[in-house]
């Protein structure tokens, strides 16, 4: 790691670790891109990449996870608003991609800095052979002096596309590439514990997720041109914190001060430790398909001793699920206590529940699996 790299893991507990960082994700949301006239803000964009280019031009590493394409689209379809159809938001995607990029492309070339188009979906970051791909792709372009442009690949993404603007996307690709910071722009300048307009009080520093507990979030974008909303920026923050990476949110117009530490937007400190990211798709990204609910001894062999989930320890099962599938896992009051993929098919689990495993061994000789969720397939989740 260079000295840079070490500086800004020395002092990854303030907003100092993003001006001394080696290697940034900074992601911006369509509603700081778009003019109030529709389609992309050639000024806006040109004020964003300035900021980064300077960066990049000082030797930091930069990755830029940005949304757009679906707005810039928009206005070359006839289209006043986003549609709320997904074949329709595939088309002015496929229209907008194209156009985004050469906004990024012809802003950045007037520093002298190129830029590489990066298309992804939830799938690259979390089957282990489109993961390593993407890892080895993004480091080589860093290492060759580009800023990766990543987006959401919404032409073909389904479920994806409702994904969080972005977001959750960017705290992916910031695990991936093992950033030293995450930077979430859009167009409010800091969270509040409540509604700005009321006179409510910004929230300067998160260290844990229970320093939000009671503030309500707002989750509306700007003009109806994105999905995301505040909500799924403190979602996306809290998972790059609780995985190891610090991250600030704030307003595009804040960039610049951002970038130098100043004392700008909500900060999320570090409060947990890098782990393997499919065990953050499985935490945060997951389609839950069904649940289990567990009796008072398997929730302390899950959450005490981190054991993996047998049938005698489950008493309810919900959903319609196929063995592999996700599965939230409750205790008998209903809180999620964590996610796991099941080794069983819905149909198949309520003749094992409360049953030993010797029991159902006899029973069901090789075909039987003694675990319905194994530990290495599991991870715990705050409610």
């Amino acid at each position: 790691m260079s000295s840079s790299g070490l500086a800004a893991r020395a002092d990854a507990g303030t907003r100092q670790s993003i001006a001394t960082a080696a290697r940034i994700v900074v992601k911006v949301g369509s509603s700081s891109l778009t003019s109030v006239a529709g389609g992309i803000s050639e000024v806006a964009l040109k004020n964003l990449v300035d900021v980064l280019a300077r960066r990049r031009l000082q030797g930091t590493e930069v990755i830029v996870v940005s949304s757009g394409a679906i707005a810039a689209g928009l206005l070359p379809l006839g289209l006043s608003r986003r549609p709320k159809d997904l074949a329709t938001q595939q088309a002015a995607a496929s229209v907008g991609q194209g156009l985004l990029m050469a906004h990024y492309n012809h802003a950045f070339l007037g520093h002298g800095v190129t830029v590489s188009q990066v298309l992804l979906t939830s799938e690259d970051l979390t089957r282990r052979s489109q993961y390593v791909n993407a890892h080895r792709a993004l480091e080589r372009l860093l290492h060759l002096g580009v800023v990766p442009v990543v987006n959401e690949n919404d032409t073909v993404a389904t479920h994806e596309i409702r994904f969080g603007d972005n977001d959750r996307l960017a705290a992916l690709v910031a695990h991936l590439v093992k950033a030293d910071a995450l930077v979430l722009l859009s167009d409010v300048d800091s969270l509040y514990d409540g509604p700005p307009s009321a006179g409510a009080r910004r929230i300067s520093t998160v260290d844990s997720p229970e320093d939000l507990e009671g503030i309500v979030i707002g989750s509306a974008g700007r003009a109806g041109v994105g999905t995301g909303g505040m909500a799924t920026k403190v979602q996306a923050a809290l998972i790059a914190a609780e995985t190891g990476i610090p991250a600030l949110v704030t307003s595009t117009e804040n960039a610049a001060a951002a970038l130098v530490g100043d004392d700008v937007g909500t900060w999320f400190s570090i409060n947990g430790s890098r782990r393997p990211v499919r065990l953050l798709w499985l935490a945060h990204l997951a389609d839950i398909r069904g649940r289990l609910v567990l009796d008072d001894g398997a929730v302390r062999a899950v959450c005490e001793r981190h054991k993996s989930l047998l049938p005698a320890g489950i008493t309810a099962v919900t959903g319609d699920f196929d063995a592999g599938d996700a599965v939230e896992i409750a205790d008998a009051a209903g809180n999620v206590i964590a996610h796991g993929l099941v080794n069983y098919q819905s149909a198949d689990l309520p003749l094992m529940l409360g049953r030993s495993t010797k029991s159902l061994a006899r029973e069901l000789g090789r075909q039987y699996e003694r675990e319905v969720v194994h530990v290495d397939d599991l991870v715990l989740v705050r409610a």
